[in-house]
């Protein structure tokens, strides 16, 4: 399916506990108890927190898969700079002028603007780049042009980014625009169906083409009548040479080279040390992509890839997500290194055994179902390193691989990062979120007795099964939706996971204790496609973000649908606004109505009807009632967003190879990146 199929947190961060899959209280926690003097919070800063998480599990691993982690998960981090790169063409100069400046910057630090020239860097590093992690707005410094040319100028010792023959003035000036001009690259990624989507986006995946150029390119590539077509233009930029459009690749010794070529010598060491026969196989294939850049080795990838579900220590790297394409073509590098949480994983197991049952079940057309249910796998997992765009925001819930064929034909693999969620929800246990935005102390006291273990269920049944379910039509392929694809594809997953998680199948596997578990999560679902993910917007703005829409959209279409039975209804009480479920059967049928017509414009490749829903219910938000969330949401003194740092992992050598792997928890936010920006720089500066 091409589409980032991430369950990137609905509400992620700051406490919204009780509020969003992922950040509720977990009574019992699952995994370890913390540490009491473990902190979790390290950082914080204009809208984001920082966090630690912990790695349950590590030290019980062999030395032998504890070097294999170490090795993936330096291959994971080598691919920083290809990240920064994507997300704009200039990203890297401006991350390593603002690191030597942090670095060696001899002037008054005690200056407020310091602080705010320190507060934007750490929101840069956080969004690998100048443009908002989620928002895709630029990020506005909270400091003039005048203090950045001083701060530049008064760093020593460090060496700058520097073009032949410019100066530190001159970088300075070259890059003041860039940072303080709000008409240079506004927007990372343009959503504006009635605008050029290459033109106005800054990510650097297209360069001097336009959005018709791209299209008819790849429209010339695309045989309608393969049944096992390559995900075309992926791990490529396309740009105009000579007056022609052409695709530079990612490969060893082309686009991105360096990098790659640090990310294979580490893969090959893994493979060394691979678990099994079968896993070597994997990490071979994967370097022999990266060697030639061909997207059927990448296919080939991940059909072996799906195939390993006996190996414990497990990974993503590569070209995977097309969420920050506006075209939805290109992959944004990503890297995740995990090992499998055994006990954990038998939820996923039950779900996975039945997915022929909700298969069948399902209420789309016959049409659209997948006759035969094959390779589906899930696991619970622990993540032990975070790379690209999974850092240090970090999504909770993976399914891959996207190719829809490989789906149909191989199947798919399915996790969720159980000591992810264990992390928000311990930083969050204070949250008053949950207070303010839910109705009744009734409401309350349901969604923290069930809230965590709905919230797991749900994120399983989007993950495992949302995703992997119904069927494309010969000859629709996901570059159909174009830029309506990635919201579409979320709600898909989504509906799948809300009309089947009040079914009474749940309760008869053991899943949920009972169907008020279900309602807990009805309620989080519907007080957040309404109302609470809108602190995450700016007064003014619409909604751009692809999950956000998809919520949007689901939540207000069901309201709509349902208002002639009160189904869902909008209470107002000393001033404060809250919607309030009445009738949960009735909101499963409207689930299931809608998830029969986003499965049939997926089916279809029905570009019009998902303009239409996307456009109609999952973009325009209630002026008035945002001003009031914003405002209800200030006095709570919460920040909407979260990510983490990394685990050090350090080899203990005797003889001249690794024994034993060592892990530190300890690193802050700031001496992290800096590192990260010394180590891990490959790629050179634009």
């Amino acid at each position: 399916m091409n589409v980032k199929n991430a369950l990137v947190l609905a509400v992620v961060c700051a406490g919204l506990a009780l509020v969003t899959a992922g950040c509720k209280k977990k009574e019992p926690a699952p995994g370890p108890a913390a540490a009491p003097e473990f902190q979790w919070q390290i950082d914080r800063f204009a809208d984001l927190r920082v966090l630690r998480y912990q790695v349950p599990g590590f030290e019980a691993l062999t030395p032998r898969q504890k070097e294999l982690v170490y090795y993936l998960g330096e291959a994971a981090l080598c691919g920083r700079d290809i990240m920064i790169d994507q997300n704009y063409r200039h990203n890297i100069k401006i991350v390593r002028t603002l690191d030597a400046v942090v670095r060696g910057y001899t002037g008054d630090r005690s200056d407020p603007r310091w602080a705010e020239f320190m507060t934007y860097v750490k929101r840069v590093w956080f969004s690998n780049g100048i443009h908002h992690h989620y928002s895709n707005d630029k990020i506005a410094p909270g400091f003039d042009a005048a203090y950045f040319a001083e701060v530049v100028r008064g760093t020593e010792g460090e060496s700058f980014p520097l073009a032949e023959g410019q100066t530190v003035d001159g970088l300075a000036a070259f890059l003041t625009p860039i940072l303080f001009d709000p008409a240079v690259a506004p927007k990372k990624l343009s959503q504006d169906p009635n605008a050029d989507l290459v033109a106005g986006s800054a990510v650097n995946f297209y360069e001097g083409v336009t959005q018709a150029e791209v299209e008819s390119y790849y429209k010339r590539l695309v045989d309608p009548k393969d049944e096992t077509p390559v995900s075309y233009g992926l791990n490529t930029r396309v740009v105009k040479k000579g007056g022609k459009v052409v695709e530079e690749v990612a490969r060893i010794d082309g686009l991105y080279g360096p990098a790659i070529a640090r990310i294979v010598g580490w893969l090959e060491k893994a493979a060394g040390v691979a678990e099994n026969d079968r896993q070597r196989e994997v990490i071979e294939a994967l370097v022999d992509f990266y060697r030639t850049g061909d997207l059927k080795r990448f296919d080939a990838y991940n059909i072996l890839w799906v195939r390993d579900t006996d190996s414990l220590v497990d990974f993503v790297n590569g070209f995977i997500e097309v969420y920050d394409d506006p075209l939805g073509l290109k992959g944004s590098w990503e890297a995740l290194v995990d090992f499998k949480d055994l006990d954990a994983t038998k939820r996923a197991d039950t779900i996975s055994a039945n997915a022929q049952w909700f298969e069948d079940r399902s209420p789309i057309d016959p049409r659209f179902k997948k006759k035969e249910v094959k390779g589906v796998s899930a696991k619970v997992i622990t993540a032990a390193m975070l790379g690209g765009s999974c850092y240090p925001s970090t999504p909770i819930g993976i399914n891959l691989p996207n190719a829809n064929w490989i789906r149909r034909n191989h199947g798919s693999k399915s996790v969720t990062i159980e000591n992810i969620t264990y992390a928000y929800d311990q930083s969050s246990l204070d949250s008053p979120f949950g207070r303010e935005f839910t109705f009744s102390p009734e409401l309350l006291e349901r969604a923290k007795t069930y809230g965590p273990l709905a919230g797991n269920i749900h994120t399983d049944l989007h993950e495992v099964l949302g995703h992997g379910s119904g069927q494309l039509l010969p000859g629709v392929g996901s570059e159909a939706l174009k830029n309506y694809h990635s919201p579409i594809e979320e709600s898909r997953a989504d509906l799948f996971a809300l009309y089947y998680i009040m079914d009474d199948k749940m309760v008869e596997l053991g899943l949920l204790p009972n169907l008020d578990a279900a309602k807990a999560e009805y309620d989080l679902q519907v007080r957040n496609g309404l109302m609470t993910q809108l602190v995450r917007i700016q007064p003014g703005k619409t909604i751009e973000q692809a999950h956000m829409r998809g919520r949007a959209m689901v939540s207000h279409w069901v309201c709509e649908k349902g208002r002639p039975d009160n189904v869902i209804e909008r209470v107002t009480r000393d001033g404060k606004t809250f919607f309030v479920v009445n009738d949960y059967p009735k909101l499963r049928e409207l689930y299931g109505r809608l998830l029969a017509e986003v499965q049939r414009i997926t089916s279809e490749g029905d570009y019009e009807a998902a303009r239409d829903l996307i456009e109609t219910y999952g973009v325009q938000v209630d002026q008035a009632l945002h001003r009031e969330v914003l405002d209800r949401y200030a006095k709570l003194d919460l920040a909407p967003y979260a990510g983490f740092v990394n685990p050090v992992y350090t080899p203990v050598v005797e003889d001249g190879r690794i024994v034993d792997v060592k892990i530190g928890l300890g690193e802050g936010y700031v001496e992290q990146m800096l590192r990260y920006g010394r180590d891990y720089a490959f790629l050179p500066a634009r």
